[in-house]
């Protein structure tokens, strides 16, 4: 087992820094590296490039895993996954970096429990969800500043529209004088539409990397006023002073809930914190828990376990108030 963690560890390391080079040394940004896959409409919407321009490296390890992912309905999801959170990742790297995850604390594990195979297995399962919650935090900070943002898109859109701008022009406006995310995604719509992709679909491609139920809103009034017609500037100013009143609540709803929030956290967080400390501490009186049966002692590990994620999901679904 010594023998096998050496050998795993040095796989790791160099795994880890094949994924830095590759991760650095891409010049290309992400709207470009992107933008082949909206040639084909009849494509996947997230499916990634299979040629390599110039300035990018790659090694047979990423290319022969890619090949193997990009093919199946999972790496279509893991692309769009990580498309929503804007990480300049392949799938095929992305199983990667889960694979060097979930080995790496498996040792850690293994190493820390004195060498005990259940505490290496749960290490090895729970390292496979690391990347994926890192990847789902990027996203839902990536969408509450799409979703700031969105008002100030919408009253720049209004006023190119009464300037006698079409919706083409104030998007590229948009993409032009707002921060990222906004400014990225609206590029990537009208980059979409100079190819020749019709509008429906482009607006509907913003609206799957971006899952924001204002957008929907927002792309929803568009698509109505180009079949039936109508006054759109007013239409998304209307749009615009709702989301931003919306805005103001959730911020107060927020503060109200700061709170709940934060004592769901620490009271979760604190009996693992103290068992780590127990453990440090006075290890005799912990491995109480590993004397024979074993199986009472990890079925009152496993409960207490279930019992904190079950408390903390209580807790945050109270403080979550849906506007």
């Amino acid at each position: 087992m010594t023998i096998l963690l050496w050998v795993g560890g040095g796989l790791v390391l160099l795994l880890l820094l094949v994924g830095v080079v590759v991760t650095v040394s891409g010049e290309r940004s992400l709207v470009e590296e992107r933008i082949g896959k909206y040639l084909d409409e009849s494509e996947q919407e997230f499916e990634f490039l299979d040629q390599e321009e110039d300035g990018e490296q790659s090694t047979p390890l990423t290319d022969w895993i890619n090949a193997r992912v990009e093919k199946s309905n999972f790496g279509d999801n893991i692309a769009r996954e990580l498309a929503r959170a804007d990480l300049k990742f392949k799938p095929g790297e992305y199983v990667s970096i889960m694979g060097i995850s979930s080995f790496a604390t498996a040792a850690f594990s293994y190493y820390f429990f004195n060498g005990s195979p259940v505490f290496a297995l749960g290490g090895l399962i729970v390292g496979l969800f690391i990347p994926r919650l890192l990847v789902k935090r990027q996203q839902s900070a990536r969408l509450n500043k799409f979703g700031i943002l969105l008002p100030d898109m919408l009253n720049l859109m209004v006023n190119g529209l009464r300037a006698g701008f079409s919706n083409m022009q104030a998007m590229e406006a948009v993409s032009k004088e707002l921060p990222t995310p906004i400014s990225d995604e609206f590029r990537r719509v009208v980059q979409e539409m100079q190819l020749g992709v019709p509008m429906e679909k482009s607006l509907a491609n913003l609206l799957r990397r971006i899952p924001s139920d204002d957008l929907d809103l927002v792309i929803t009034a568009i698509n109505v006023q180009r079949e039936v017609g109508g006054n759109l500037s007013e239409i998304l100013e209307t749009i615009a002073h709702t989301i931003r009143q919306r805005i103001i609540m959730k911020g107060e709803i927020k503060t109200l809930t700061a709170q709940v929030v934060y004592s769901g956290r620490f009271i979760s967080i604190l009996p693992v914190i103290l068992a780590l400390i127990l453990w440090v501490v006075n290890r005799n009186y912990m491995m109480q828990f590993f004397l024979e049966p074993k199986f009472c002692g990890i079925a009152m590990l496993t409960c207490a376990g279930f019992m904190i994620i079950i408390g903390y999901y209580a807790m945050m679904r109270i403080a979550d108030i849906e506007i």
